[in-house]
């Protein structure tokens, strides 16, 4: 996939770098699974995830290289709610970017995308996203995108060693429009 400024692709040997730039930093993997990560796990995320590049059946994530001028500055990642006899028209969005990119509307541009394509392309009723409260740029995000604060679960989740509150965003696709970005309307809860 291509927006403006961005290439979406599978992440692919030679990446290992770039990834291990940014998922090695504790303040960048705060509020995803798991701890800063070494070469070594990255090399085997990069070779793991180099074969999660579209969705299929027994598949239902996704997970794109978000690169920038030839460098791959963070990941995306959909996640069809297609098991356990679920219809997969539900998928959850997310996503993991560098900080020194940070501000520039990369990762919104790039989420963006990913939930046009949920629509669009694989047919998807509700995109959601879960995190953190605390986490205020992914919550931005998540509102830049017209997503609508659906509720916040007190101390919902042991993550990281402790209980976390657990906040849903989610946009319905009758509610994205033509333009790829959700219609007007007041975003909260």
């Amino acid at each position: 996939m291509h927006t403006e400024r961005l290439v979406l692709r599978s992440l692919r040997p030679g990446d290992e770098a770039d990834v291990f730039a940014y998922r090695s930093i504790p303040e960048v993997v705060r509020y995803i699974p798991g701890a800063p990560k070494t070469r070594e796990q990255v090399a085997d995320l990069v070779a793991e995830r180099a074969t999660a590049g579209r969705l299929e059946p027994t598949s239902p994530i996704l997970t794109l290289a978000v690169e920038l001028d030839g460098r791959v500055v963070g990941d995306v990642l959909l996640h069809l709610d297609g098991l356990d006899g679920h219809d997969g028209r539900q998928a959850e969005v997310g996503w993991v970017f560098a900080p020194d990119v940070a501000g520039h509307g990369y990762a919104t541009e790039a989420a963006r995308a990913l939930v046009d394509a949920a629509f669009r392309e694989v047919g998807a009723h509700r995109v959601w996203a879960k995190l953190e409260p605390e986490n205020t740029p992914s919550s931005r995000i998540c509102e830049r995108l017209g997503m609508r604060h659906e509720a916040t679960f007190r101390q919902a989740s042991w993550f990281k060693e402790r209980w976390t509150d657990l906040a849903i965003y989610a946009v319905l696709a009758e509610e994205w429009g033509a333009s790829g970005q959700a219609s007007s309307r007041p975003v909260g809860g």
